[in-house]
């Protein structure tokens, strides 16, 4: 019988109940007590009820009121007569310890020599109980100790004479185990791109940043990149991986977990480049969204006209116009249009044509003539790269491989232009759906034929 088939129907009552943080605290607190009790073998009932009371009393727990409990005739008679005028209690110590043991999260024996009821953990329990342990501690940062047990196991077996093949299994499960935790803070950050996206001044930007830098994912990300951690051992381990397929040619059982094991590391590296590459992305989107707000700003209207109504609707609207003019240093008196105010035909002053010398145009045209002239992104050499090293059979097409960078992107786009300016009316140009990149990037599929020479 496996542990699953164990746990009775009860158990699961713990994560339907409203106390349920309540009740992991009070789980936590005597499976702590308990591994801490080196000459005994569990806990008496008393000892528990004693530790629940202490648990409340420290972390100011409020109980909130729930429906009558019923509880099974083992579970009431680990408690004594005194204690069931408690039961009625649904706060009380007793009737929690009385609960979590009908719920099977405690076990019940009786302990003849010392005439009580002992309480410990089952099996399948205690599974539970050290992830509510890890649950309420905080992140110490193990992806650095998981880089380091990928290396320690490696070199553990490569140096182990009995070649014990379950050194390798925790090598394996360890590289799956950070690789998923790579893949969790990328997903994380796409979090707070989101929160950046929506923010409209300079306090929410500084709130999403600093944020961002004080998160758990930021604290393993800075761990990672250190030179004591994954830039250090990332060769050692690959080293170890070939020196142990080297010697395992023969062992078809041990080459296929070690290129298992390669298989994982291959998949961390890639997502801790794509890890620091969202990194970069991310400042510049945050350097983007500030410069939008110094330029553009993201209200519904101008400023300007928003000054405008204010002014307009203030009581001393003439005294602030005065003093702003005394600031702003007007070349003119400003006056106020309303809607009384009588047009006045603009008087207009021709100004007199003053031809200029030829010497002074001609001083320094070719330098300023210069300064205005476009000046192509890519060379020609460039684009016939990439046109060639992207044309199948005489033909242009793109595929997933075709933009690998935003350079790439920008070279399709200036081919496209020029080819639909260079062929226009011509049946040359296919597009077919939609193409998706390594790097993210979303382009179609575009196929542009070889124009057909005709003989004279």
């Amino acid at each position: 019988m496996n542990l699953k088939q164990r746990i009775p129907k009860e158990f699961y009552k713990l994560f339907r109940t409203k106390n349920m943080d309540a009740y992991m605290l009070f789980l936590t607190a005597i499976y702590e007590e308990n591994n801490e009790r080196y000459a005994s073998f569990g806990l008496t009932t008393e000892e528990c009820r004693a530790i629940v009371e202490e648990t409340i009393l420290k972390m100011k727990i409020q109980w909130q009121e729930e429906t009558e409990e019923s509880f099974t005739e083992e579970a009431v008679q680990t408690a004594t007569l005194g204690d069931r005028e408690n039961e009625l209690s649904d706060a009380s110590p007793s009737a929690i310890v009385n609960r979590l043991v009908s719920w099977g999260w405690l076990m019940s024996d009786y302990d003849e020599k010392q005439n009580r009821y002992i309480l410990s953990f089952p099996e399948y329990s205690q599974l539970f109980v050290e992830l509510f342990v890890k649950l309420q501690q905080e992140d110490d940062g193990m992806e650095r100790e998981s880089i380091l047990s990928i290396y320690s196991a490696l070199y553990t077996y490569h140096m182990d004479t009995d070649r014990n093949r379950d050194i390798l299994k925790t090598a394996l499960h360890t590289s799956k185990r950070l690789g998923q935790m790579l893949s969790n803070m990328q997903d994380g950050m796409r979090v707070y791109f989101e929160k950046l996206a929506g923010q409209k001044d300079f306090i929410g930007i500084q709130k999403v940043l600093v944020d961002e830098i004080n998160n758990n994912d930021s604290k393993k990300y800075a761990i990672l990149t250190t030179t004591d951690s994954f830039y250090r051992y990332k060769e050692a381990v690959k080293e170890l991986i070939s020196q142990i397929l080297e010697e395992s040619v023969d062992n078809e059982a041990v080459s296929r977990l070690v290129y298992e094991i390669e298989h994982e590391f291959d998949m961390i590296e890639r997502k801790y480049n794509k890890l620091i590459e969202q990194k970069a992305v991310f400042a510049r989107r945050a350097l983007a969204r500030i410069h939008y707000i110094m330029q553009e700003g993201v209200g519904d209207e101008n400023g300007m006209i928003s000054l405008l109504r204010l002014l307009d609707e203030h009581e001393n609207s003439d005294a602030i116009l005065t003093d702003l003019s005394e600031h702003m240093a007007f070349t003119t008196q400003f006056r106020v249009m309303n809607d009384q105010s009588l047009y006045q035909k603009r008087t207009i002053v021709e100004s007199e044509f003053i031809p200029v010398s030829p010497e002074d145009t001609v001083h320094g045209t070719e330098e300023e003539l210069s300064d205005f002239v476009p000046r192509p992104l890519y060379t020609k050499k460039e684009m016939e790269a990439f046109l060639q090293k992207n044309t199948q059979d005489g033909s242009f097409v793109t595929s997933e491989n075709t933009v690998s960078s935003i350079e790439d992107l920008e070279k399709l786009l200036f081919l496209w232009q020029e080819v639909t300016d260079d062929r226009l009316g011509e049946d040359l140009i296919e597009l077919d759906g939609e193409l998706h990149g390594e790097q993210g990037f979303a382009f179609s599929k575009l196929v542009i034929k070889e124009r057909e020479t005709t003989d004279v």
